[in-house]
């Protein structure tokens, strides 16, 4: 570990923003060249979006499987150096010569925490749960998730300042409670810059048609990985909002948003096996649950093909080709009324489910917060292909990818359209490529400019704040 002392400058050989799996990649495949990355992240914690799964393509396993390898590369790793709670101010420069101002806001936590919990005990103030979505309620001081990194605490920056806050410093036996801790500022200088900035959901609520919001037991399919996950609201039952009674018909409603001028005008290419793969684990933990799935086109690339083969098989497992029109409730048990028509058959028809699955579609978070250097943007607001700005595009900031693509693309950035888990992990490689490429400077030895490491032993690791 190590502190950063404020308007510090690091110089590193790549600068990478985001920390999901796309960004985890990039900065793991340049480190492993001999070269120095530094990797920011907004939240509290790397992980991003697959931090939130239960499972993912293409092994259906649930993200531990996958991060913890990572996040032990990173974290035994000398020439990386992490920034959480981490915003790019400004970015100048060239490739070959940037410099970026970089602002850590305050974890209130500092780097003697152990992760003991005995601050977490003390605190008498609940926050909703961003990571399950609201569904449920954390301490004021909590640990963003069970696989953080760093494995530290944070407070929630609006309560601080409250008195009560005392009784969690007064708790802590280490002195890593700092209820006056200021933001930082600091100066990174680095040949290229790497942008995985990730993706979040179509916002369901914007679908007044479809119910999200208004009827308790209409979700989306990112809920629905919280509420089948150990560590999610409702300790991996999958049971209604309303009266948090097991699931016995539920309904996959595709292309929630998607494919829709009014809204998402492109396919997500990942929400069809997405809902296929919730299909599967709910028959799975389930195995009298009756599944209805309403598609415009179901869409299984390659090999997943044999998994929407091997669903098509299984007796309580439906597939309804037609888009969903209108979702109300029955207000005697609220259940949800699906409205579709069958476009194969013309017949129309309503049927009544215990909940209901919106599959929203990814929208990157660089249509709100654009990459610096005027990087140019597509029509769907993510990395254009060929920006010759510098600024190189990783995951799904390129396109909409599974994990594995994602993952490739950050070691080599080439891709620029929409990706599940796979193809966002294969899409990060890429980028890490392409970013090793403006790399001039020689590799360096195992040690930061500007950063103090503090060891606890011999194995050299990297720097996490």
């Amino acid at each position: 570990m190590a502190e950063i002392k404020i308007n510090d400058s690091i110089n590193s050989d790549v600068l990478v923003v985001g920390g999901g799996i796309a960004g985890m990649t990039a900065a793991i495949e340049i480190a492993e060249t001999g070269r120095r990355a530094v990797l920011l992240e907004q939240k509290a914690s790397l992980g991003g979006q697959v931090a939130t799964f239960h499972q993912y393509f293409p092994k259906l396993c649930p993200p531990a499987c996958g991060m913890e390898i990572n996040l032990k590369r990173i974290r035994v790793n000398p020439l990386i150096t992490v920034l959480t709670l981490s915003q790019v101010k400004k970015i100048s420069g060239s490739p070959g010569a940037y410099e970026a101002e970089i602002v850590l806001n305050p974890r209130f936590v500092n780097e003697k925490c152990t992760a003991c919990g005995d601050c977490e005990k003390a605190c008498e103030i609940e926050r909703n749960n961003d990571f399950n979505y609201g569904l449920d309620k954390t301490k004021a001081v909590y640990l963003p998730h069970l696989m953080a990194y760093p494995l530290r605490y944070v407070i929630d920056p609006k309560f601080a300042a409250d008195e009560r806050m005392k009784k969690c410093l007064a708790a802590c036996k280490y002195g890593a409670i700092e209820l006056d801790m200021k933001p930082r500022n600091i100066r990174v200088k680095a040949d290229a810059v790497v942008w995985a900035a990730g993706w979040k959901p179509y916002d369901a609520a914007k679908l007044d048609q479809l119910g999200f919001g208004k009827y308790p037991n209409v979700i989306t399919n990112v809920i629905m990985e919280r509420f089948a996950s150990l560590s999610g609201p409702t300790a991996g039952k999958i049971t209604r909002p309303s009266d948090a009674k097991e699931i016995k018909k539920i309904g996959f409603v595709q292309c929630a948003g998607s494919r829709d001028d009014k809204h998402l005008a492109y396919c997500s290419t990942v929400c069809c096996t997405a809902s296929m793969k919730q299909a599967a684990y709910i028959r799975e933990r389930y195995p009298q649950a009756e599944i209805h799935i309403f598609y415009i086109d179901a869409r299984s690339p390659g090999r997943l093909e044999d998994f929407y083969a091997k669903l098509q098989k299984d007796s309580k497992v439906f597939f309804h080709r037609g888009k969903v029109g209108k979702i109300t409730e029955n207000p005697q048990n609220k259940n949800p009324i699906v409205a579709a028509e069958n476009t194969l058959t013309g017949e129309r028809r309503a049927l009544e489910l215990d909940m209901a699955v919106l599959a929203t579609g990814m929208v990157p978070n660089t249509l709100d917060e654009p990459p610096p250097l005027n990087t140019a943007l597509d029509d769907f607001g993510f990395i254009a292909p060929g920006a010759s700005q510098g600024i190189i595009g990783a995951g799904t900031a390129v396109r909409p990818m599974d994990v594995s693509a994602s993952v490739q693309n950050a070691t080599a950035a080439a891709a620029v359209r929409p990706m599940d888990v796979s193809a966002s992990v294969q899409n990060a490689t890429a980028a890490a490529m392409k970013a090793l490429a403006l790399v001039s400077r020689p590799r360096q030895p195992a040690d930061n400019a500007g950063v103090s490491l503090l060891k606890s032993d011999k194995t050299p690791e990297a720097v996490a704040v």
